[in-house]
């Protein structure tokens, strides 16, 4: 039976993952996760929404039944398999939005720092317990939450293992939105607004932030001129100037 769920309305993707009771990232669940996200690559979808099925979490972490007999060589490829799946999700083309309802530990967590931007239920729960098992966040959240959120508040959170509630995950930049609605709901608005934007330019801008946020400054301004260059050769760059000017919606080429 599958464990991830690949629907599309209207040029939006929607990837539910549904691995009861807490939705917990085991083998299978990855590898299905890995085919959905090839089959998305160069699909005609403008945006992709990823949540968790039912409402006590987004994904709670691994399957830690999985780690009870890791040894070096093991752990280390498991970490590797884990995080090259979730670089295919900070890689798509299209702006992949994270809807956070209930728990979001370890993995799950993880999960959610590859996608583009975070929405979370106000009753949402954040952590990384890792070292209460020993062991260390191994899917990149050692990695993308000091690049997010800064290293003193990353360490705070890694080295602690402790958990923590939308609130304050939103005062320290973890998710950029909370709502006492459906995440998934507020989730597709955003989506609704930015397919309705040049595609082609979307997918240039999230290239340029992912790749420039690692460069020196003018390297990064230089990469910055070179995309927007390239995009005044594109006919949505001619439609979306002159459409401004004769005061109408634009009418973008779709991917």
């Amino acid at each position: 039976m599958s464990k991830i769920h690949l629907r599309t309305e209207d040029r939006i993707a929607f990837i539910t993952i549904d691995a009861p009771p807490v939705n917990a990232l085991n083998e299978e669940v990855l590898h299905q996760l890995s085919i959905t996200l090839d089959d998305i690559i160069n699909s005609e979808i403008d945006v992709v929404i990823i949540s968790g099925a039912g409402d006590k979490a987004f994904v709670a972490g691994a399957d830690i039944r999985e780690f009870s007999t890791l040894n070096k060589e093991t752990g280390e490829e498991l970490c590797k398999r884990g995080q090259s799946i979730f670089t295919k999700i900070e890689r798509l083309p299209q702006p992949v939005i994270a809807a956070i309802d209930g728990f979001a530990l370890g993995g799950g967590l993880e999960l959610a720092l590859a996608c583009d931007f975070r929405i979370a239920s106000s009753r949402s729960t954040f952590g990384f317990p890792e070292v209460k098992l020993g062991i260390l966040p191994g899917y990149g959240g050692t990695q993308r939450l000091a690049r997010l959120i800064g290293i003193g508040k990353a360490k705070q959170i890694i080295f602690s293992g402790e958990f923590f509630a939308a609130e304050e995950a939103f005062k320290f930049g973890l998710v950029e939105e909370i709502t006492d609605e459906s995440p998934l709901v507020k989730a597709k608005e955003w989506a609704e607004k930015i397919k309705q934007r040049g595609s082609i330019a979307v997918e240039f801008a999230k290239k340029v932030i992912n790749i420039g946020i690692d460069l020196p400054l003018a390297e990064g301004l230089e990469l910055e001129a070179r995309f927007f260059g390239e995009l005044c050769e594109t006919t949505d760059k001619n439609e979306g100037v002159t459409a401004f000017l004769e005061k109408r919606q634009p009418k973008f080429l779709k991917r």
